[in-house]
């Protein structure tokens, strides 16, 4: 390798890329829609309640009804749950849940 090469290949890897999605805790990875890499957190399943008008997640207060295109299949079985920096008091950005199956 030239000098040249390790000189660029070394400025490369300092410039920032894209913000990615990171990963749940059972290893698959969050929708980069969802998730800013802070955003998202597995909740208790006792958090969020199936009610006639959707699902209502006791934590933030707020009822994402069925059918809303921020509701995501959980893949792990769990109920996840991302709000803007993870906290507790921003409204959903999506809410994982597992099939009925589970």
């Amino acid at each position: 390798m030239t000098l040249r090469n390790l000189i660029c290949g070394a400025l490369l890897a300092f410039i920032p890329h894209g913000a990615a999605a990171h990963d749940a805790p059972s290893g698959w990875r969050y929708d980069a829609s969802c998730c800013a890499g802070i955003d998202c957190r597995q909740i208790p399943s006792k958090s969020v309640l199936e009610r006639a008008d959707g699902y209502f997640i006791i934590i933030g207060n707020e009822v994402v009804p069925y059918g809303d295109k921020r509701i995501r299949n959980s893949p792990d079985g769990f109920i996840h749950w991302c709000t803007v920096d993870g906290r507790d008091d921003s409204p959903t950005i999506c809410l994982y849940v597992p099939p009925h199956s589970y």
